[in-house]
């Protein structure tokens, strides 16, 4: 009972962070530090912010080495913090859920068993501080100003969510959020957004089951389904059509995979996924999800 009681205030502490941030101004180009002095963090119902200052008098602040960031594509260097001890102080436990929500719409989702882990043959999450105002061209020194990010006009500051030995853990590219505003514990995206949800009828190992999973991960950190999620960044992809509707299924696999190979406009933000990253039997499962999801329109899980 201790638990559920722990989840519904958990629940009721994210709403209130996610109304908090619709007031939020849209990522600016060229934002500096200075305008968003502090990260905010809801865990146990209870809200907190550290600001730069504070995070860089830190006992535990480094310098990391990050052989490939998957926002710069190549070896970037950081002063930052480890996100472990931080969390754990004020209460996440490991079979909590963590939203990570930026300045964009983006919102990360991350087991909290993958940002607590210290082990030093894992995966381990660090939030790294930008220390000075605005971005510059060039350059993966830990000091002075961030570059600017490829194809952008901003730098992933203040504060980016960045990984050491990312891939022992399977950390995906889409749970390195930059331009971080906050830190919620929540329950899991598909258990608070029923909508997203797949038929209970169906097998437990069913495609459509596989790819709900991945699209929990991958793709709901830019895109709701029957309005439902927390993102705010991309469309919804279900409302009022979904894209296995009006796109073939081998362009739809390549639109996943690397929209500009389908389509590129100045505006475009959705990454390339290596395979690496998305395999091909997960963009099926995902294609597969979206399938289903389009008779399922703006209902009830069933």
């Amino acid at each position: 009972m201790a638990h559920v009681t722990r989840r519904v205030r958990a629940g009721v502490a994210a709403i209130a962070v996610a109304l908090a941030l619709v007031s939020l101004p849209p990522v600016a180009a060229g934002l500096n530090a200075a305008e968003v002095p502090a990260v905010s963090f809801t865990i146990e119902g209870r809200a907190f912010s550290l600001d730069r200052e504070a995070l860089l008098k830190r006992p535990d602040l480094t310098v990391i080495d990050v052989p490939d960031d998957v926002s710069y594509h190549r070896p970037m260097r950081y002063k930052a913090v480890p996100l472990a001890p931080i969390l754990a102080d004020h209460g996440l436990a490991a079979d909590d859920h963590l939203e990570v929500a930026a300045l964009d719409g983006f919102v990360a989702q991350l087991p909290a068993a993958l940002v607590l882990e210290t082990r030093p043959d894992r995966a381990r999450a660090w939030l790294a501080l930008s220390t000075a105002d605005g971005p510059t061209a060039d350059g993966p020194t830990a000091d002075g100003d961030w570059p600017t990010l490829p194809d952008k006009d901003a730098d992933p500051g203040p504060f980016y969510v960045v990984w050491t030995n990312a891939a022992a853990s399977g950390v995906t590219q889409e749970q390195w959020p930059y331009q971080v505003a906050s830190f919620t514990a929540t329950v899991p995206l598909l258990d608070r957004f029923p909508p997203m949800r797949v038929a209970e009828t169906l097998p437990a190992d069913a495609p459509e089951r596989k790819g709900e999973q991945v699209f929990a991960v991958q793709c709901a950190a830019c895109h709701k389904i029957n309005g439902a999620g927390p993102a705010e960044l991309g469309p919804d992809l279900n409302l009022p059509m979904n894209p296995t509707e009006y796109v073939q299924p081998a362009a739809l696999k390549k639109l996943i995979r690397n929209t500009k190979s389908v389509r590129s406009w100045p505006g475009s933000v959705m990454p390339a996924f290596s395979a690496d990253e998305l395999s091909d039997a997960d963009i099926d499962h995902i294609v597969a999800y979206l399938t289903h999801m389009a008779g399922r329109k703006a209902g009830p899980a069933k």
